[in-house]
């Protein structure tokens, strides 16, 4: 039988956070699903260049956002200035990022990917610091960036090869595409409120299709199309998942609990992977591990402690 006492903490952590339950449990999802983004982009990238990987990948998951809104009975936005603003978001929140990231890990390791890209969260609270009344920053979101900051850095050492010869160029890619996923962020937050949010989920994808099949054939010549299954399992995996679900729950998150908590859950991306080899792959549980989870999770709690 389970002893009460050692379940006031985590009950007192459940109260006092700033999420609802049905927030903590999909950004928990969102975080398990994108764990794998960077190792199934490692395997597509090593058959297939990065914009025909993104281009592919946002056409699976522009399918899937159009097939879950009409099977949802959403209501999809006619005016100009709202078609405008998703055609804008499909270029900064999507296809440039998502190229910047495939093309830098085509010169970094998948680990370092990780730990550049734990820096959104980093960018968000100064844009969103500038540009929203409800998310400002306060010492408990810093002190808690600061943890899981340090904490996939932690997690990630065992990663690192000390031989590997990581792109000063590469490394910049995705600190840019972290930049662009920060900013998008704010700006969806300004900007997207009145939309269904599935709509908001699938809407930037179709935009972000169309620029990537228009570009891709002249960024890529030739063109080379995938023809490894494994290749076209990790496609299939970060269109429907990686892309289709995942931004449905990224723009509910955005506007129902804000940017900057939102990007944290780039801090549960190395953990859930570290996790998932640890499980499925018989690694060895670290001192790294223990600590970096302890971090990251502790951040977690902090930066959506409700005080009151």
């Amino acid at each position: 039988m389970l002893d009460s006492h050692r379940l006031v903490p985590f009950s007192l952590i459940w109260q006092r956070s700033s999420l609802k339950p049905k927030d903590w449990f999909l950004f928990i999802l969102l975080g398990t699903i994108w764990s794998a983004s960077f190792l199934w982009i490692k395997i597509a990238v090593s058959e297939i260049g990065p914009f025909a990987l993104v281009a592919f990948r946002v056409t699976f998951g522009a399918l899937t956002g159009i097939l879950v809104t009409l099977f949802a009975r959403a209501r999809w936005p006619g005016d100009r200035a709202t078609i405008l603003t998703f055609s804008l978001l499909g270029v900064t929140s999507v296809a440039i990022p998502f190229v910047l990231i495939s093309w830098g890990e085509k010169t970094i390791d998948s680990a370092v990917a990780s730990i550049l890209n734990a820096t959104t969260p980093l960018f968000t609270i100064f844009i969103a610091h500038v540009f929203l009344h409800d998310d400002r920053i306060t010492p408990p979101k810093i002190l808690g960036l600061a943890l899981g900051f340090g904490g996939v850095v932690v997690l990630m050492l065992q990663e690192l090869d000390p031989n590997s010869h990581n792109s000063v160029l590469g490394q910049a890619a995705v600190l840019v595409a972290s930049f662009f996923y920060a900013a998008s962020s704010v700006y969806a937050r300004l900007k997207t409120g009145h939309v269904p949010g599935l709509v908001c989920g699938a809407a930037p994808l179709v935009s972000a299709s169309l620029a990537m099949w228009l570009i891709t054939p002249i960024a890529e010549r030739p063109l080379s199309l995938p023809h490894l299954p494994i290749t076209w399992l990790a496609l299939l995996w970060l269109g429907i998942l990686g892309s289709g679900l995942a931004l449905m729950l990224w723009y509910y998150l955005i506007h129902a609990i804000g940017p900057t908590r939102t990007t944290v859950v780039s801090y549960i991306f190395p953990l859930g992977g570290v996790i998932l080899g640890v499980i499925f792959l018989k690694e060895a549980l670290t001192w790294n591990l223990t600590l970096g989870a302890a971090l990251i999770i502790s951040s977690v709690v902090v930066v959506n402690w409700n005080r009151r």
